[in-house]
């Protein structure tokens, strides 16, 4: 098993060496990584409402040592990441940084959510910040308006902001 610190900066270099082939490539892994995923979240996926995402992410608040703050409201599920141990990680890494790194969340858990009936939008602010916010709305369009909030919408597999 790789430690944490290993296992990050090796997800950092893939992500550098799929970008030089292509932005496509990249997605590509994302979308084969979301199937993955989606088996592990399964029982979290049969919970009810917004729950099951609150479960999913605490737990790996715990299991990853996240500064994080979560929320359930009757409109949205939110996970707000103060400080994301993995791109503080690739941040002090001498080999420099994927400019892409915060991209996976998103590529790989938004077709999850989407299929489930959710709508999420991301937040990720910035690149080089180790913080972000995803919200998850049931309603499409409290997720567009939510959407044109954003610092830095990304999703890239569906603009919101249509």
């Amino acid at each position: 098993m790789l430690p944490s610190d290993h296992f990050v900066r090796m997800y950092n270099e893939l992500f550098k060496l799929l970008e030089q082939r292509g932005r496509e490539e990249l997605v590509r892994y994302w979308l084969e990584i979301s199937s993955l995923q989606e088996v592990l979240m399964q029982k979290y996926l049969s919970m009810e409402g917004f729950e099951g995402l609150f479960a999913y992410w605490d737990h790996i608040r715990v299991e990853e040592n996240c500064d994080m703050d979560l929320e359930v409201t009757p409109e949205y599920f939110e996970f707000r990441m103060n400080r994301c141990p993995s791109l503080a990680k690739n941040l002090d890494n001498d080999a420099g940084l994927s400019l892409n790194y915060c991209e996976h969340c998103a590529g790989w858990i938004n077709p999850v959510l989407r299929k489930h009936g959710f709508y999420p939008v991301y937040d990720l602010i910035s690149p080089t910040e180790a913080r972000c916010v995803m919200r998850v709305f049931l309603d499409k369009k409290q997720a567009q308006e939510y959407a044109r909030s954003a610092v830095n919408l990304w999703d890239p597999y569906e603009d919101l902001k249509d």
